[in-house]
């Protein structure tokens, strides 16, 4: 798909400082279309709760006209930050009085949001919604655009923000899309449910860090640890990893080190994996110091629980594991299906104990080359190739429709 106009919102703002599928997929769209990144508007809660950051002062501004909230990151993408202020919503009962204000923020949304579409000249475009559900719900009927995608990248309705009202209203959003995307079958499969034409695109990730660090082989992390370094980066939240799997193989293997890197929730902050001598918390780390971090692992692990929330997520961290040539245990998910054969996919504690014993006394160079060639074949290109194939005959029926 070549020279579309493209309008995207979701939940993640351009100025969030964590990876973001929707960022990398507008600027892979940027590279053959025009492209529109708009930002979620300000809501009330968060202007009282956060009135002292800086990315809120900046919208604030924006509302009160003292700066454009248009910005121009390259030539064909832009991202806009509505000047508006909406109501906080999630907070209500479901029923009359959630609906009504709702419909009112899409409105006020839509009217901050419009004039800027006009003067780009970004009439007759596709409006991809990242997983929006909320104040984008209505947005298909006020736009018109000339097709409509919906991106599903994880179970939100699985988390306690999203379910509340998300139960109802994300069934609703996928049905009234011409068109839906997921980054796993799991999700794809969901999707199907409400939307028969709905397709797995598989999931981009973004090398550049890693390429930079293997540019550099003088970047190594000094390792004071005696004996094999089984690893973790990423957020230890309890949601998602395995407290307790974790303590079982770190009691049953005293002489392996399990290093653990990343902010941690109340429940790890809590746990009594601080009380295990071979348990080793490196904290949250700055980003670019990640593939130093994991290169220093001998085996890299995910732990995951398997519940609503995780069965269907795209393990992202995977591929930047495997980037690095890295031996690679994780629990077995449907989503993991796709990693068995570069992936030691294990259940319980004796699972990976026996998988990391394995990983540790068979990894090759030749195997490493396989991890680091696999997972660079996912890339964005092919992902968002994925959404222009499953656009084309769409966009072009539509347009011989008008």
């Amino acid at each position: 798909m070549k020279n579309r106009n493209i309008i995207i919102v979701g939940q993640q703002p351009w100025d969030t400082e964590i990876g973001s599928n929707c960022k990398n997929i507008a600027l892979e769209f940027s590279k053959q279309n025009r492209v529109l990144y708009i930002n979620p508007p300000l809501d009330r809660i968060s202007k009282m709760r956060h009135a002292a950051d800086k990315k809120v002062q900046k919208r604030l501004a924006i509302i009160k006209g003292k700066q454009s909230g248009l910005e121009e990151i390259s030539p064909g993408l832009f991202t806009l930050y509505p000047d508006c202020l909406i109501e906080s919503v999630n907070w209500l009962p479901r029923g009359f009085i959630f609906t009504s204000i709702n419909r009112f923020n899409n409105h006020k949304f839509y009217r901050a949001i419009k004039p800027v579409i006009e003067s780009l000249g970004f009439n007759d475009a596709v409006l991809f919604n990242d997983g929006d559900m909320f104040r984008s719900f209505y947005l298909i009927e006020l736009l018109q655009p000339l097709a409509a995608v919906y991106y599903s990248r994880d179970n939100l309705i699985a988390t306690s923000y999203y379910k509340k009202h998300g139960l109802a209203l994300e069934p609703q959003l996928i049905a009234k899309n011409d068109l839906c995307v997921a980054n796993s079958e799991f999700l794809a499969d969901y999707c199907r449910h409400y939307n028969p034409n709905s397709s797995y695109i598989g999931q981009g990730c973004d090398f550049s860090l890693f390429d930079h660090f293997l540019e550099q082989p003088e970047q190594k992390q000094p390792n004071t640890f005696t004996g094999p370094v089984i690893g973790y980066v990423g957020v230890l939240t309890s949601a998602r990893l395995d407290i307790d799997l974790i303590a079982g193989i770190a009691k049953a293997r005293p002489d392996w080190n399990i290093v653990l890197v990343g902010p941690e929730d109340a429940d790890f902050m809590a746990s009594g994996l601080h009380q295990l001598n071979n348990v080793h918390f490196l904290g949250a780390r700055p980003t670019d110091e990640l593939p130093m971090h994991i290169q220093a692992f001998d085996v890299c692990f995910n732990p995951q629980l398997i519940n609503d929330l995780t069965i269907g997520n795209y393990p992202r961290k995977i591929d930047e594991y495997l980037v690095l040539g890295k031996p690679t245990i994780a629990t077995a998910t449907p989503s993991m299906e796709a990693f068995k054969e570069q992936v030691y996919l294990a259940e319980g504690i004796t699972g990976y104990i026996k998988g990391i014993e394995t990983l540790l006394n068979h990894n090759t160079p030749e195997k490493a080359f396989q991890r680091a060639t696999f997972a660079r074949s996912h890339s964005w290109e092919k992902s968002v190739k994925g959404i222009y194939d499953a656009l084309a005959g769409l966009v072009e029926t539509k347009r011989s429709n008008c």
